[in-house]
């Protein structure tokens, strides 16, 4: 696997944990932990975490995402637009 699919998968596998997250939250069921969300986003899934938090409008009152997930989706931009050069 190159580094574009590695890219493009782990990105939707962090969108879909965070759609996935949003609709245990909605039914009241066993959720997903803060950490899993976490590595997937600096295993390089920033970019879709983020998407995935303002899609299904969730952990966006959480300091730490709404700042800290934006903000590492910017580093790995830039990093994925660098190594595309």
């Amino acid at each position: 696997m190159d580094m574009v699919q590695y890219g493009i998968a782990i990105n939707l596998l962090a969108f879909f944990m965070m759609g996935l997250d949003k609709q245990k939250a909605k039914r009241r069921r066993f959720r997903i932990a803060e950490r899993p969300l976490w590595l997937l986003a600096f295993a390089g899934g920033a970019i879709g975490a983020a998407a995935g938090m303002y899609t299904f409008r969730h952990k966006t009152r959480h300091r730490a995402f709404g700042y800290g997930l934006p903000l590492l989706a910017a580093v790995e931009l830039f990093l994925y637009w660098r190594w595309m050069r």
